[in-house]
């Protein structure tokens, strides 16, 4: 079943709960690299199943994704109500190569991106975080509906690590 935007958006923020986005932000790379701890390099390039991604794949996406969130923020900062973009995650996966790629790599990408984006959401004033961008699929989105959204979908992706890290149960 192909969820609609809205449906997408309701789940990934359920994942928040009452968690604060910017500890999510600031946990998300240490929590990765704690995961990462013993697990063979041939573990984190499988894909638990046909049309799942790997763990390194899903920190790819998690470092191409800082990279497109970091540029909407400072888009819609720069110009409040601008159009944003979507982008096709499994478009962006395979043309970036994202199987291919060094998980340890990607997960140095993110932390870096993700300081930087830190550094720039802890300078806002109040008025800047409800500064908005009209995305193509779901609307208009203030940086802090954004802030929350990412911080959501931070949390859906490390379950899917932790998931395919677990060990598994043997009969």
């Amino acid at each position: 079943m192909i969820e609609t935007p809205q449906q997408y958006t309701a789940r990934i923020i359920s994942n928040l709960t009452s968690q604060e986005p910017m500890k999510v932000f600031a946990a998300t790379p240490k929590k990765i690299d704690r995961l990462f701890e013993g697990a063979a390099p041939a573990k984190l390039k499988k894909r638990p199943a046909p049309g799942k991604w790997s763990v390194a794949e899903i920190v790819a996406h998690l470092a191409d994704a800082e990279i497109v969130i970091g540029w909407r923020v400072r888009a819609i900062l720069g110009s409040p109500g601008i159009p944003i973009q979507a982008f096709d995650q499994d478009s962006w996966a395979e043309a970036g190569h994202y199987a291919q790629r060094n998980p340890r790599l990607s997960l140095e990408q993110l932390r870096t991106l993700r300081e930087a984006n830190l550094a720039l959401y802890k300078s806002l004033t109040p008025e800047q975080w409800k500064h908005y961008g009209m995305h193509s699929e779901r609307g208009q989105e203030s940086v802090e509906h954004i802030a929350r959204m990412m911080a959501g979908h931070d949390l859906n992706h490390l379950h899917q690590i932790e998931h395919i890290l677990a060990p598994k149960k043997t009969a």
